[in-house]
C-alpha cells in the first residue's frame, strides 16, 4: 500500500516534489514557497496538501521564526 492509495493526486505530486528537494530530515526542511514553486501548484493547493500529508502521517511541519518547515517522515 503506497501513498497513491492514502492521500489525493495533489498531496502526491506534493510528495514526489519533497522527495526531489531531499527535503527528508529535520535539519534539511523545505518552506511552503520552496515546495509551491518545485511542485507548480497554487499555494494554497499546496497547503492544503501538506495539511493533508501531516494528517496521514508522511510529513512533518516545524514552525521557525519566519517560516515554518516541513519535511518528509516516511
Amino acid at each position: 500500500m503506497g501513498i497513491e492509495d492514502e492521500v489525493s493526486s495533489n498531496a502526491v505530486k506534493v510528495y514526489k516534489a519533497m522527495k526531489e528537494m531531499a527535503v527528508l530530515s529535520e535539519d534539511k526542511m523545505g518552506t511552503a514557497e520552496r515546495i509551491t514553486q518545485s511542485s507548480r501548484l497554487p499555494k494554497t493547493m499546496v497547503m492544503n496538501a501538506l495539511q493533508e500529508l501531516q494528517n496521514r502521517g508522511w510529513a512533518r511541519r516545524k514552525v521557525r521564526e519566519k517560516a515554518a518547515g516541513y519535511y518528509l517522515v516516511k
